[in-house]
């Protein structure tokens, strides 16, 4: 039986996010992941940062790890960044980026969401940690599901 969370992306879908996620690479340092399940029994927040750990995504070079975490049943959405970034970026940073997803998921637009929310955490992070000739891919940028 297929879960909620295989029927929120298509495989096509999952493609163009990962693609999403290449290109938004390109042009930092920083590193960003997607985690959707289907629903979470904490604050989607303090789950967004437990994944976060549970993904080893604080073992970057730069602490720049970025986690886009989706509770499907529950609706809920979550971005969290590592410490490198929130030590530069302002409080509210991730809420453009949040809106631009949540905007989509109301028309139930997900792979758009997220291929939009992920080009924009991009540029976001962009300015405070630019691509660099030494970068290396540290995540495997898959979606990882619950």
């Amino acid at each position: 039986m297929m879960s909620k969370v295989d029927f929120f992306l298509s495989v096509q879908d999952e493609k163009e996010v990962v693609e999403a996620i290449l290109l938004a690479e390109k042009d930092t340092s920083g590193e960003i992941r997607v985690h959707i399940e289907k629903e979470t029994s904490i604050a989607p927040f303090e789950r967004a940062i437990e994944v976060f750990y549970e993904l080893r995504m604080n073992e970057t070079k730069a602490s720049n790890g970025v986690l886009i975490y989706v509770a499907t049943k529950d609706q809920k959405l979550a971005i969290c960044g590592d410490k490198g970034i929130n030590d530069v970026v302002p409080i509210d940073f991730w809420e453009s980026t949040k809106s631009i997803v949540i905007e989509h998921f109301k028309r139930n637009e997900f792979k758009s969401g997220l291929v939009e929310g992920i080009l924009k955490a991009g540029q976001e992070l962009k300015k405070y940690f630019p691509y660099q000739n030494d970068d290396i891919d540290e995540l495997s940028n898959e979606i990882s599901k619950g």
